[in-house]
C-alpha cells in the first residue's frame, strides 16, 4: 500500500506516467545543464543590457539549474527509500527550479538581435484569428503581463482543445504548460532581475521594448511544432 502511495505521488509530482516516473528514478539520469545563449551578451542592446543579460543567464538560470539537479537527486533518494513524505516536501523546489530552468530555456530563444516586426505565415493567421489583429494581440499581451503583481511571465500559448491562441500569466516560476495545459510559444519575463538594472521600476518600458527583438521565426516554430 506503501508503495502505490508512492508511486502515485510522484506521478503527480512530475506529470508523468507510473512508468515513466519509475524509469526516471531507477536509470541513470543525465543532470540538467544550462543552455549556451544563441548570441553575445551584447547582443540584444539597446533593449536589454549585456549586464543584464550575463547576470540573468550565467547567475539566475544557472542556480535554477544548481537546484533542480540537487532536488531531483533528493527525489530519488525519497523514492529509493519509500519516503512519502520526502516526495511531497520536494514538489516546490521541482516546480520552482524546474520552471525556471525549462521558462527561461525558452525564453532565450524568443530574443534576437535581428527580432521585431510582425509574424508570418500561419502564426499571424493565428494571432488575427484568435485576437483580431496583430495590434490586438500586442496591446492585449503587454498589459497582461505588465499587470502581474511581483514576479512572474507573461506568455503567448497554445491550446491544443481550442485549436487557438491564448495569452496567458503565470506567478513565479510556474510553467505555462504544467499549469494551464497550453503549449507555451512566447514568454517575457517579469522578474526584476530580467529588467531592473536598467529599466528601474517602468516595467512597461521594458515590456513594451522586448517587442523589438522578438524572435518571430521562433515563436513560429514553436507553434508549428505545438501543432505537430
Amino acid at each position: 500500500e506503501k508503495s502505490k502511495m508512492l508511486s502515485n505521488v510522484v506521478r503527480q509530482t512530475l506529470g508523468r506516467s507510473s512508468r515513466t516516473s519509475a524509469l526516471l528514478i531507477t536509470q541513470a539520469r543525465r543532470k540538467h545543464e544550462l543552455p549556451a545563449l544563441p548570441y553575445a551578451y551584447d547582443a540584444l542592446e539597446p533593449t536589454i543590457s549585456a549586464e543584464i543579460m550575463e547576470l540573468h543567464h550565467s547567475k539566475h538560470h544557472q542556480t535554477y539549474v544548481n537546484n533542480l539537479n540537487a532536488a531531483e537527486e533528493k527525489l530519488a533518494e525519497a523514492v529509493s527509500n519509500n519516503n512519502v513524505s520526502g516526495v511531497i516536501a520536494l514538489q516546490g523546489a521541482l516546480r520552482f527550479n524546474g520552471g525556471g530552468h525549462i521558462n527561461h530555456s525558452i525564453f532565450w530563444n524568443n530574443l534576437s538581435k535581428d527580432g521585431g516586426g510582425v509574424p508570418s505565415g500561419e502564426l499571424a493567421d493565428a494571432i488575427a484569428s484568435s485576437f483580431g489583429s496583430f495590434d490586438n494581440f500586442a496591446a492585449k499581451f503587454s498589459a497582461a503581463t505588465i499587470a502581474i503583481q511581483g514576479s512572474g511571465w507573461g506568455w503567448l500559448g497554445y491550446c491544443k482543445e481550442t485549436n487557438s491562441l491564448k495569452i496567458a500569466t503565470c506567478a513565479n516560476q510556474d510553467p505555462l504548460q504544467a499549469t494551464t495545459g497550453y503549449v507555451p510559444l512566447l514568454g517575457i519575463d517579469v522578474w526584476e532581475h530580467a529588467y531592473y538594472l536598467q529599466y528601474k521600476n517602468a516595467r512597461n518600458n521594458y515590456v513594451n521594448a522586448i517587442f523589438d527583438i522578438i524572435n518571430w521565426n521562433d515563436v513560429s516554430n514553436n507553434y508549428r511544432n505545438a501543432k505537430a
